[in-house]
């Protein structure tokens, strides 16, 4: 689908509606939260209302984006909504929120491994974030590009690309951001915020991890524990972003960054790991997340595995190292 087609379609959509929810997947990034505000800023726009939810919390480092303060952390929602737009999910189960059984649902997306599950489905593995795919809804729409807008945008657009480093970035990639900073994106304010205002259990958390990292041929892999996230006083958000530093190595094709899940089912429940594979390009780590249940980009993909740590590394590093041949 063009994005002629697509933006046409879909504001034919949007413009027959009101009241709108806006959400995107559990354990948003930077893409979910800054798409997220964009899209309500457009809607504000086009005089419509929106209510923004997430399951989880806005990530520590996103706290000072424009207008974040709109968005709700819940898991169910009850109010009457003209439609549902759901933001990098491959299914509603994916945003983890009930109640939208029989709303209409637009579904935004730029993974490859998407999947067509709502009633209009927008979905463009070209596009280097979702908030690229925002950006031009809101060109077709008419819509201003205030400088909060591009702000948000460009937060999303420089996180989901690895800061301008994961495949697929290109000229149109630039030309983007330039556009966002032109609009009033401060880029130097935003990197900082976003890069340098860690807190101290996300640094302890790194090198935890650091710590248990093993190297095989081109593949590099490390863990942390649910006791190291208890030592480090480490939430979940501070774990984003350690599987750079294990993709960085020289020599390095691929890598796996493994969390340990917390688990509520009692005793004889196998432990559950989170994981966050990268690759340089050689391997489609999007069809290794896949095999697992996952999915994401080429490059850059996640999932979870039920299992000991033991047994899950050996799985994972299989298949990697299958992919790698």
């Amino acid at each position: 689908m063009t994005y002629f087609a697509a933006t046409s379609e879909l504001l034919n959509y949007i413009r027959s509606r009101q009241h709108f929810l806006i959400t995107s997947h559990a354990r948003p990034d930077g893409d979910a939260i800054g798409s997220l505000l964009a899209t309500a800023m457009l809607l504000d726009q086009l005089g419509k209302t929106c209510d923004l939810v997430v399951a989880d919390p806005v990530p520590a480092i996103y706290l000072n984006m424009p207008q974040v303060d709109r968005i709700r952390v819940a898991t169910s929602v009850d109010g009457h909504y003209d439609a549902v737009i759901l933001l990098e999910c491959d299914s509603v189960e994916r945003s983890q929120i009930l109640g939208t059984d029989g709303i209409f649902l637009i579904n935004i997306d730029h993974h490859s491994s998407g999947r067509e599950f709502a009633d209009f489905n927008w979905i463009d593995p070209h596009a280097c974030a979702v908030a690229a795919m925002i950006y031009h809804l809101a060109l077709a729409a008419g819509a201003t590009i205030t400088p909060e807008m591009a702000t948000c945008l460009y937060a999303a657009v420089l996180t989901d690309t690895g800061s301008f480093t994961f495949a697929g970035t290109n000229a149109d990639t630039f030309a983007l951001a330039r556009d966002l900073v032109l609009a009033g994106a401060n880029a130097a304010w935003i990197a900082r915020e976003v890069y340098f205002t860690n807190p101290a259990p996300r640094i302890r958390i790194l090198g935890a991890a650091l710590s248990k990292l093993n190297i095989q041929d081109k593949l590099a892999w490390a863990w942390i524990t649910l006791e190291d996230m208890l030592e480090s006083a480490a939430q979940e958000e501070d774990c984003e972003g350690v599987v750079n530093y294990l993709i960085s190595i020289a020599g390095i094709d691929c890598a796996v960054f493994l969390r340990e899940l917390p688990r509520t089912n009692g005793n004889g429940v196998p432990p559950q790991f989170r994981l966050s594979i990268r690759s340089k390009g050689r391997a489609n780590v999007a069809r290794v997340a896949e095999h697992f249940g996952g999915g994401g980009h080429l490059t850059a993909s996640g999932c979870t595995v039920d299992g000991d740590l033991e047994t899950v590394i050996d799985r994972v590093v299989k298949r990697l190292q299958a992919e790698l041949c």
